[in-house]
């Protein structure tokens, strides 16, 4: 399975948009500063993640949530 995930800091400011075969190793490694992109705002927790049997439906979803109208997309219906 690859998953793409959504992360928001604790503090609700900042999002982050990932693909990952292991969602709690990677999210252990965005929370242990090992993320330079993510390092400055942990700490992290998940919002949503979605799983995929496909790896190339999930780097599609995730190129999405990362274009431009892919952030309202996940604010109102993730």
């Amino acid at each position: 399975m690859v998953y793409i995930y959504i992360l928001t800091s604790e503090d609700g400011g900042h999002h982050y948009v990932g693909i990952t075969e292991d969602l709690r190793g990677r999210l252990r490694k965005h929370n242990a500063g090992g993320v330079a992109h993510t390092s400055k705002f942990r700490p992290w927790r998940i919002k949503t993640y979605l799983a995929f049997s496909g790896v190339e439906q999930a780097w599609a979803f995730e190129r999405y949530l990362k274009s431009a109208s892919g952030p309202a997309f996940s604010k109102k219906r993730l």
